[in-house]
């Protein structure tokens, strides 16, 4: 028996996609194995590791669908519930991810985030968080200075590129948007600690992910889930 391994793609390089990279992405749910508020989002959300923490949050996978940087990946978390609280005891850290979750849906569908009309509001309405895994979107995409000198740094999302924003409809277009960076300032170092060990080290921001995606919920929207 042999094995051709001319048909695998090259090994990608362990650098970080650029800060200020434009580019359309897709976002896959990890399932974290807490439930959340809604039926279809059993097992969906993964707690904190803080002790005594309340929070709980959407364990995010993105990966580049589309360019130079196609199939790159990056992570990051979005609280959902707990946290600290508002004037009105809502969830600050889940008021963002809201925001963040309604730009994705907008980004998408291409929906002006001002179109208020019935159409538009009824495609923003969600059974669950469990509907957003695998919508597809533009995405600026920063660096993340670590505080910690013993992690590396690693790629977030910057913000939703929405609509209304030329480099939407250039990302779109199959175009090369050039990268616009953050300029955003390292924090300060955080007090040392000993180096962890290989297997506790948060994951390279350019292998791909060792836990896999959440189904797609059975009947979830279609338009998310092209």
């Amino acid at each position: 028996m042999t094995f051709d391994m001319n048909d695998v793609a090259p090994q990608q390089s362990g650098d970080l996609i650029p800060d200020g990279t434009f580019a359309k992405v897709r976002m896959s749910i990890r399932k974290g194995g807490t439930d959340g508020m809604s039926e279809v989002d059993r097992g969906l959300l993964k707690p904190s590791n803080q002790p005594g923490s309340d929070v709980l949050m959407l364990d995010a996978e993105f990966t580049v669908i589309e360019g130079p940087h196609a199939r790159r990946k990056f992570w990051q978390m979005f609280t959902v519930q707990g946290g600290k609280l508002d004037e009105q005891g809502q969830s600050i850290g889940w008021k963002i991810s809201k925001s963040t979750f309604r730009a994705m849906i907008d980004s998408a569908l291409g929906l002006n985030p001002e179109d208020m009309s019935e159409a538009a509001r009824a495609k923003r309405v969600l059974r669950g968080l469990a509907d957003l895994d695998g919508i597809t979107f533009v995405a600026k995409i920063r660096i993340e200075p670590n505080r910690n000198p013993a992690y590396k740094d690693a790629n977030k999302l910057d913000h939703v590129v929405l609509p209304t924003a030329p480099e939407w409809r250039q990302v779109m277009d199959g175009e090369t948007v050039p990268a616009q960076p953050s300029n955003r300032p390292r924090p300060a170092a955080a007090p040392a600690q000993p180096a962890a060990p290989a297997w506790g080290q948060s994951q390279p921001a350019s292998q791909p992910a060792a836990e896999p995606a959440a189904p797609k919920a059975a009947g979830g929207p279609a338009w998310l889930n092209p």
